[in-house]
């Protein structure tokens, strides 16, 4: 028996919320884990990216998988000093004394560490949850209100979802994968062919946006799986009035009931439902020009594009210098995207201005346009409380996040600023995320769920 729109209604005045206490979600302690995790990783690419902008990333020039102690004494130190300056690097920098070498030694120390770290914590807790922790008993009936409830399985014996397992394996292989990348990135800046450099030694740009690009897909899914799982129970478990919910718990007729999250996609009017999937797909396209803009971004700093051309909107007096975008030394001509300082700030420039501009316009769909207002109206919103949270959140980080960049170009990349401006990315990121997240419902896949099931909600 399905709940009526009525009790519909009432459950969903709440929105679709994360579900993150284990009193009511079974699994609520490994989104914790996840999203925990991914907040580590967070940390490390800021990490990582005053590594870089210290000019750090060189300093360490061998690499143990399972880590090693900084130097402590005087004469470690001194041994490492020295190794340090059978490198090319040193050739441009032999002005540095012991103290700034250490200085920019522990940054690169500190960066490596975190990921071994990261490691520890994703591994211990994926160890932990499938072989000790088992999921707190909640019964086969957990009460959303007064007159609807969740049909929980009976035999749950790990608090990991059914189905999971084979994406916290291809987590773990993209964290061990990442520290390979990294290696291999460090590499491109050690090799004697860089020897008599006219220009700053630096790693490869292509290497570099590669190890930030897996660092960014790793979050990525980190942040989606914990979702997933805080949101488990009203993704996947039955939905049914009070009065049948004992009936159907752990029977068979739970493959032809409705979650929650599927009655409330099932519930909204046409148009309530074309404005939601018209918002998400939004919100997806704002993701992948993000997506793109940080891999750009490490383009730019691959070739210290950031300190060229420091003014906003022109380039050089010109919004497209076309002049500068070309350059005959470098051959084939498709390497000036990703080598010519002028092509490569172009690019990030403009792929920075259609990301604001589509999360601006994506929120202002949601939010503003008149059908999302007469929608919202009705008894069932097409966007939830969360959804509306998240898009408010994506306009306003986008915003800041452009502003962010003009700033640091104009003030010629102070450390502090770049930094910000990066972690500034992984915050614009995390709320598109979040945003398609919460539009969960009106997903193709839902929808393509809903219809195979096949159970109209009266």
């Amino acid at each position: 028996m399905a709940p009526s729109t009525t009790t519909l209604s009432k459950v969903y005045s709440q929105g679709l919320p994360l579900l993150t206490s284990a009193s009511v979600n079974p699994h609520a302690p490994v989104g914790k884990w996840l999203l925990s995790t991914s907040s580590l990783v967070l940390a490390m690419v800021h990490i990582g990216g005053i590594t870089r902008l210290t000019k750090s990333g060189l300093s360490m020039t061998d690499w143990k998988p399972l880590g090693s102690r900084p130097p402590f004494t005087a004469e470690e130190w001194n041994t490492e000093f020295e190794r340090y300056k059978t490198y090319p690097e040193w050739e441009q920098r032999k002005s540095m004394t012991l103290e700034e070498f250490k200085y920019i030694y522990y940054w690169e120390w500190g960066h490596r560490m975190m990921g071994r770290v990261v490691g520890v914590v994703f591994g211990g807790g994926w160890a932990y949850f499938t072989w000790m922790h088992r999921p707190k008993t909640l019964g086969s009936v957990l009460p959303l209100s007064q007159s609807m409830s969740l049909a929980m399985p009976t035999n749950m014996s790990s608090a990991i979802p059914t189905g999971y397992q084979p994406r916290l394996a291809l987590l773990f292989a993209m964290g061990g994968a990442q520290g390979l990348v990294g290696w291999w990135m460090v590499k491109s800046g050690l090799g004697d062919d860089r020897r008599g450099d006219r220009k700053e030694i630096r790693v490869s740009p292509y290497r570099l946006a590669a190890h930030l690009g897996m660092a960014v897909g790793t979050y990525s899914l980190l942040v989606w799986t914990g979702l997933n799982v805080l949101s488990h129970p009203l993704d996947v478990y039955p939905a049914v009035a009070k009065e049948a919910s004992t009936a159907v718990a752990g029977g068979a007729a739970q493959k032809s009931l409705l979650s929650v999250v599927e009655q409330y996609s099932k519930s909204l009017a046409p148009a309530a439902l074309r404005h939601a999937q018209r918002t998400r797909a939004g919100v997806l396209s704002t993701i992948a020009l993000t997506g793109c803009t940080i891999l750009s971004g490490a383009f730019v700093a691959g070739n210290d594009a950031g300190n060229a051309y420091n003014e906003f909107p022109l380039m050089n007096g010109q919004f497209i210098p076309w002049d500068d975008m070309v350059s005959s030394e470098l051959v084939p001509r498709w390497r000036n995207m990703f080598e010519n300082t002028a092509t490569v700030q172009w690019n990030h420039r403009m792929l920075g201005t259609f990301t604001a501009l589509s999360a601006l316009g994506v929120a202002g769909y949601g939010l503003i346009h008149p059908a999302g207002r007469a929608i919202a109206a009705q008894s069932v919103s097409s966007l939830t409380p969360q959804v509306k949270r998240g898009l408010l959140a994506l306009g306003t980080a986008a915003t800041a996040q452009m502003s962010l960049g003009i700033a640091t170009l104009l003030n010629y990349v102070p450390i502090s600023l770049a930094a910000c401006h990066q972690l500034g990315s992984l915050v614009v990121l995390t709320s598109g995320i979040y945003s398609a997240h919460s539009l969960r419902y009106a997903s193709r896949s839902m929808l393509t769920t809903i219809e195979r099931k096949f159970v109209p909600v009266s």
